[in-house]
């Protein structure tokens, strides 16, 4: 089982208990619904940040923001 797997799984479960106890304390069951959906897109969202394939050469990428790029001269226009 992926990490991603075992992330959403244990999810569920924090999910279906946050559900049930809202249940117990009398929480609208259409408000229930909608904590339900908002709690998954959190999970999904989390579990793919969370378990993103790492670089497997261990190496960095830099990347220069400061380099200006070469600009070529103006060229003067044709005379007539």
């Amino acid at each position: 089982m992926t990490s991603f797997a075992t992330y959403l799984i244990g999810f569920l479960i924090l999910i279906v208990g946050l559900a049930f106890a809202a249940y117990l304390l009398n929480v609208p069951s259409t408000w229930i619904g909608v904590g339900v959906i908002v709690m998954l897109g959190i999970g999904v969202l989390s579990a793919t940040s969370r378990t993103k394939l790492r670089d497997p050469s261990g190496s960095t990428t830099v990347t220069h923001i400061d380099e200006k790029p070469s600009v070529r001269p103006p060229t003067t226009p044709p005379t007539r």
